[in-house]
């Protein structure tokens, strides 16, 4: 059995992950609330990540696997975007991240091989208009988990996942009425959005055994978007 942690994995994505993986491991979430979780079935700490300090939580002395969730959809022009905006998509998608990980390296170096897993987006490929605060965080990610994949194999796997619109509480206001959701369904090859359990699959299956030869991946789950054009 794995002790695998989830950061920000309460609702969602983090969520499916924990409800696909508690059957067979140890999960523990930490993040500001309980969210959907069944506590009886999973170990919930309450963390902020843009404040606390994740050395301080009750965790086990060895960690096997790690996903980072938290994330935001803030989508503006470029023009609209202050500097300030700027800085908060850094500080909780890339900065947390990197807290994060400095904090439980010693933890995840006491497993054989720990399996890392963070999140990105298809906009970091493909260049979309208004994703730019969100593209530029999230591509610090990608470059981050290739050199942190270098530096730690054969310890450490690390991967990314970039998925694309995704049927998320953070995604409510791009699907909130039958017109959205069919744009944004169209948009895709697949001509969908993508589950939360979409995403979850893939999430784990790299935390798992089966991908023990992987790392250092940016791994599209995208309804095709990153890299077909069906029209």
């Amino acid at each position: 059995m794995k002790n695998i942690l989830l950061i920000g994995g309460s609702t969602g994505i983090g969520f499916q992950i924990a409800e696909l993986l508690n059957k067979n491991n140890k999960i523990i979430v930490a993040s500001r609330s309980k969210g959907d979780l069944d506590t009886d079935q999973v170990t919930h700490l309450e963390f902020d990540v843009l404040k606390d300090d994740i050395s301080k939580l009750d965790l086990p002395d060895q960690l096997d696997g790690l996903v980072y969730c938290p994330g935001s959809i803030d989508l503006k022009p470029f023009k609209m975007i202050k500097p300030e905006s700027f800085e908060k998509e850094m500080q909780l998608n890339f900065f947390g991240l990197v807290r994060s990980v400095q904090g439980l390296l010693d933890k995840l170096k006491k497993s054989d091989q720990a399996s890392l897993v963070f999140f990105s987006t298809v906009a970091v490929k493909v260049g979309m208009p208004f994703h730019t605060n969100v593209a530029a965080a999230k591509g610090a990610i990608e470059g981050f988990a290739k050199s942190l994949a270098a530096e730690y194999a054969p310890g450490f796997r690390v991967n990314v996942i970039a998925p694309s619109l995704t049927d998320t509480p953070l995604a409510e206001k791009l699907l909130s009425n039958d017109d959205k959701r069919e744009r944004m369904n169209n948009r895709h090859p697949l001509k969908r959005v993508g589950e939360a359990k979409d995403i979850a699959n893939l999430a784990a299956f790299l935390l798992s055994d089966n991908s023990s030869w992987i790392t250092g991946q940016v791994l599209g789950v995208d309804g095709g978007l990153s890299t077909i054009n069906s029209n």
